[in-house]
């Protein structure tokens, strides 16, 4: 059972970056259906995100955990969270912005583009590896003992942040260099901190099959109603929340550590 929501994680991203490839060709007939295939392509890999969420609760909860499903997992996450926002975020965010630039400008976007598109794609792969390897990882800001993190943002996190962006901005295609370099320095944050050892909530604390109070239902029909209703700003305000989590935490450590460390300089 895990295996089929895995192999259906890798089918999702397969069909996001076919869709990618399609709403570029279409552009030159019907920008229109440009969009519906990107809108597609990043609606593709939010629902990679739900697959990707069950298969590992579902293993064990049947008790069918593997070293066989835990690569295989691994495999599936650089194709749907890796390779596939890859392509998606190129061909949004830079390709169409350079047709209408100076050759010199447009070939400089385009070779930065190439780059970051492939930073972003190979600090994944990093941070999937680093996960395979560390049995109990200790971030850098480590928290309260009680919590689980991850060391570094979750591949499925810098993706479902670059879908709901496109999804958000009604996918059409971006055509400025000013939102194209802003986008890129995005990327750029992402994969730093994809790679980096700053703490994230890992919610594995969260269980299905424990009791919730009244208050916890309620808070979470809220969030079923938000994303049915206004899908677009409730995604992309949640996948921005989480990875600013991050970075404000981060923030927060060195500010107590600075002004603990000022007193002792005035004694």
């Amino acid at each position: 059972m895990p295996t089929l929501f895995t192999a259906g994680n890798i089918f999702l991203g397969y069909l996001s970056i076919i869709r990618t490839f399609h709403g570029a060709m279409a552009h030159a007939t019907n920008p229109a259906q440009t969009a519906l295939d990107i809108e597609m392509a990043a609606k593709t890999i939010g629902f990679s995100f739900i697959l990707d969420g069950l298969d590992g609760r579902i293993a064990r909860m049947t008790n069918t955990t593997s070293e066989f499903g835990r690569e295989l997992d691994s495999l599936a996450d650089i194709i749907s969270f890796g390779m596939a926002p890859a392509i998606l975020a190129y061909v949004w965010g830079v390709y169409f912005a350079i047709p209408g630039l100076a050759q010199n400008t447009g070939d400089q976007l385009e070779r930065t583009g190439l780059f970051v598109v492939f930073l972003f794609l190979v600090c994944g792969a990093a941070r999937l590896a680093r996960f395979n390897i560390q049995k109990n990882p200790v971030p850098k800001n480590p928290g309260a003992p009680h919590r689980k993190y991850f060391v570094g943002l979750p591949i499925p996190a810098a993706a479902g942040i670059v879908a709901s962006i496109v999804y958000a901005s009604g996918s059409a295609p971006l055509t400025n260099l000013i939102w194209s370099g802003l986008w890129l320095a995005l990327l750029g944050l992402l994969s730093f901190l994809m790679v980096s050892t700053w703490r994230y909530w890992s919610f594995k604390e969260l269980n299905p099959g424990k009791p919730r109070s009244p208050i916890m239902l309620v808070a979470m029909g809220a969030v079923i109603f938000g994303i049915w209703n206004w899908s677009r700003p409730v995604l992309l305000v949640f996948s921005t929340a989480y990875v600013a989590s991050g970075i404000l935490t981060r923030a927060g450590g060195l500010l107590r550590r600075y002004v603990r460390r000022k007193p002792e300089a005035g004694a």
